[in-house]
């Protein structure tokens, strides 16, 4: 074994998410990587990487490793608490990433927020909006779907989902898209530094919105129902709700802008007639989305830990504070893992279904995030049952997080 490990090339000349050669074509880079070894160090992100779905399954479920940002080695110095900015007391104070025990016990009190009525009950009000957007669009010939349609979902479902009003929207879009990127290990220390004040603003406006409603409580949205948990639990607080919103705008809307983009681009790049399988229902979608997340490979690079000391982890001595990376997506187009896995089937069955993590911190969002993004597909296909791309889509090497396209013009053929 170990004249295998040394006949290997450097981890570098096989894996690089930031190359041309991984933009265009993942897949070989993935399973060069899975197949190196179970968790493997890649010095560009001073990072270990665990790459075979048992341990990442195992990690997850245990939780040995920390999800705390300050305890990254590469992360800010922890101010004391008498310096917090609106970050610190989102990420420390009241995070859901750090402490386990207060992560469990709010994903229990809001769990009925994220309920399939309150699903239901928000894709009645998302939908008239998405409706208006292709209203506003009309029956172009050729149109940018990413410029046109996709940018602005997020910010749809904000003002409806969450309950921030319309009037932030101009002050939040811009703040708000930019919260993954404090804790990315890829980007410099000035990027990162502007990703926090960034959410500091964000954080402002998110507080104000909560006043307001603290004064007008009686409404019919997301905000106003973590308003009435906090009223019934005493350690569910206002940084609680803060956090939630955080993560339900900032990652959801990263999310969701890669989602769109590469939905589209599945539905149209394969098969046809896998569109009407995929929009059957909202649960075929649910299927039909983590399909698309596989067959695109569309992650660079993963869910980041932090080792909380100097561990044995793996058979690997971790120092403290070092990065551990769980990345499933490198599985997705391994042949020992799923059958045919360079065909597009909406119907592959998922056994688990780890597109948005597992176990305590599988994502309390999955749910709205599928329904919004099945809403603006059922839309697209019965706007324009005939459209295509109008031609490959060039991808953009500056995204920090994920392979996306710089734009994706479509064809509809409705004239």
């Amino acid at each position: 074994m170990a004249n295998v490990v040394e006949a290997l090339p450097p981890i570098e000349e096989q894996f690089n998410p930031n190359s041309q050669a991984y933009l265009e074509n993942p897949i070989p880079q993935c399973l060069a990587l899975a197949r190196r070894a179970p968790i493997v160090w890649y010095e560009p992100w001073q990072a270990w990487i665990v790459t075979r779905m048992p341990d990442i399954l195992e990690c997850w479920h245990k939780e040995p490793l920390s999800s705390d940002f300050y305890d990254w080695e590469f992360a800010p110095t922890r101010p004391p608490e008498d310096q917090w900015s609106n970050f610190e007391r989102a990420m420390i104070g009241h995070s859901l990433l750090s402490d386990p025990e207060h992560h469990r016990l709010i994903r229990k009190v809001v769990s009925p927020a994220f309920s399939r009525n309150v699903v239901d009950a928000i894709q009645a009000k998302i939908e008239p909006e998405v409706k208006r957007l292709f209203d506003t669009l009309g029956k172009p010939e050729i149109f940018d779907y990413k410029e046109m349609i996709s940018n602005h979902i997020p910010f749809i479902s904000i003002t409806r989902m969450v309950g921030i009003p319309e009037k932030y929207w101009s002050d939040i879009k811009h703040v708000i898209t930019t919260f993954t990127e404090t804790w990315n290990p890829t980007i410099s220390d000035q990027r990162r530094e502007t990703a926090r004040q960034n959410c500091n603003k964000a954080i402002d406006i998110i507080k104000e919105v909560i006043e307001e409603r603290r004064r007008a409580p009686e409404q019919d949205d997301f905000l106003s129902t973590l308003l009435n948990i906090e009223k019934d639990n005493e350690k569910f607080v206002e940084g609680d709700i803060i956090t939630l919103i955080l993560a339900l705008i900032g990652a959801g809307a990263d999310t969701t802008l890669v989602a769109q983009q590469w939905a589209v681009y599945a539905l149209l790049k394969n098969d046809r007639g896998q569109i009407a399988k995929a929009l059957a229902s909202p649960d075929t979608f649910s299927n039909a989305f983590s399909e698309i997340n596989r067959w695109g490979v569309s992650s660079k690079m993963g869910f980041a830990r932090y080792a909380p000391s100097a561990m044995q982890f793996m058979g690997q001595q971790l120092r403290k504070g070092v990065m551990v990376l769980m990345m499933p997506h490198l599985k997705d187009h391994d042949p020992d893992y799923y059958d045919n896995p360079g065909d597009f089937d909406v119907e592959r069955v998922f056994s688990p279904d780890v597109m948005f993590g597992y176990g305590p911190r599988y994502c309390i969002g999955a749910a709205l995030a599928k329904r919004q993004l099945f809403l603006t597909m059922t839309e697209l296909f019965n706007r324009f049952p005939n459209v295509e791309l109008a031609e490959e889509p060039e991808r953009d090497i500056e995204d920090h997080n994920a392979i996306v396209f710089k734009r994706l013009l479509l064809k509809t053929n409705c004239l």
